[in-house]
């Protein structure tokens, strides 16, 4: 970790050694210790205060998501500068810098597309080409990968720019500056300090001392990311056991829910069987009512069919006057008979 870079880790890598006096930089003052044997001797307390600051800066710069690309070109430098880089999961250009690969970053987004384009297998590119063709792109396909295997999958311009030799990268710390991204530098004797945001004043040419400064500040970025990523899983399992608490409540409203819903049914079916039993009642007087109509109905037929006492009486008193004037009618009948018998013997005895 970075604290745990100390003066005498700094002084076993030999980080205090800088350039011959005839080649420092007069701006270097600050940082120089004393001169013996023609070489400078850099200060290493100096260079851990400014270490711990530029880690600090590192740090804040990653817990808000930002990018870093280390730059590193030299040969001490390709080798550390691409694993550490890797394994913290950040850019870098290991090769030769490209002229414009910040300030004319649109550039390098359509060459970074072109590559992309070569690397799909199957591409429509390669169909109906000679194999003169083939092999021409082929080789702008490698040279592509040279240029842009560190840098293939940046989207965007970096938020601060970590740089070996200021010196020999120039052009990349012009554009840095140009575009104000903070520069994190390790500088020597020979380079201007004021220039860079964050120098780190040691021995450049060093491997052991170039490996000791980048690796404190990827361990700085992947302990930041670890945080996070350990910071997002308790998020994520807060969030669960919150939907989890929340799901218990949901489950008694809906338990309540399901309570209200029987509640309801059952009034209903009471409120069904109520109307059907006031409409069996009501059919049932209704029946009643025409029942007793029906009865009615039928003793007032039997009441007219019944002779009424002034009918009884009209019938009394014409039937003994049809049998008055049956009999005497009768008697008429024999008398004339008599009569007329009377009347033929008469007659009889007087012929």
């Amino acid at each position: 970790m970075a604290d745990q870079v100390s003066f005498k880790d700094l002084l076993g890598s030999g980080a205090h050694f800088g350039h011959v006096t005839r080649k420092w930089h007069p701006n270097y003052e600050p940082f120089v210790l004393m001169e013996r044997n023609g070489v400078h001797i850099i200060n290493l307390e100096e260079t851990v205060k400014h270490l711990n600051t530029a880690i600090e800066f590192v740090k804040k710069i990653v817990e808000k998501n930002g990018e870093i690309l280390f730059i590193g070109t030299k040969k001490q430098a390709k080798d550390i500068v691409q694993q550490e880089a890797d394994r913290c999961g950040m850019f870098y250009i290991v090769e030769r810098w490209l002229g414009g690969t910040l300030t004319n970053f649109s550039t390098i987004k359509k060459s970074i597309k072109r590559l992309k384009a070569l690397e799909k297998e199957g591409s429509s590119i390669y169909e109906n080409l000679t194999k003169k063709e083939i092999q021409m792109l082929n080789r702008e396909r490698l040279k592509l990968s040279d240029q842009h295997r560190g840098i293939k999958d940046m989207r965007r311009l970096p938020n601060a720019v970590v740089i070996v030799d200021v010196d020999r990268e120039v052009t990349a710390l012009e554009e840095a500056l140009r575009l104000e991204i903070p520069v994190i530098a390790i500088v020597d004797t020979n380079c201007d300090p004021r220039i860079v945001n964050y120098p780190i004043p040691a021995n450049d040419d060093s491997i052991r001392t170039i490996q000791l400064i980048i690796s404190a500040i990827v361990d700085a970025i992947v302990e930041i990311k670890d945080d996070s990523a350990v910071t997002a899983d308790d998020i994520s399992e807060a969030q669960q056991q919150a939907k989890i608490t929340d799901a218990k409540p949901e489950v008694a409203t809906d338990i309540d829910k399901k309570k209200n819903i029987d509640e309801k049914e059952v009034k209903t079916v009471e409120k069904k069987a109520t109307t059907e039993k006031v409409e069996k009642s009501v059919k049932t007087d209704e029946i009643s009512q025409k029942t007793e109509i029906v009865e009615k109905l039928k003793e007032e037929k039997k009441i007219v069919a019944k002779p009424t006492p002034s009918t009884k009486s009209k019938t009394a008193s014409k039937k003994p006057v049809a049998k008055v004037t049956s009999k005497p009618k009768a008697a008429t009948k024999k008398v004339t008979k008599k009569a007329s018998v009377k009347k033929t013997t008469k007659e009889s005895e007087k012929k």
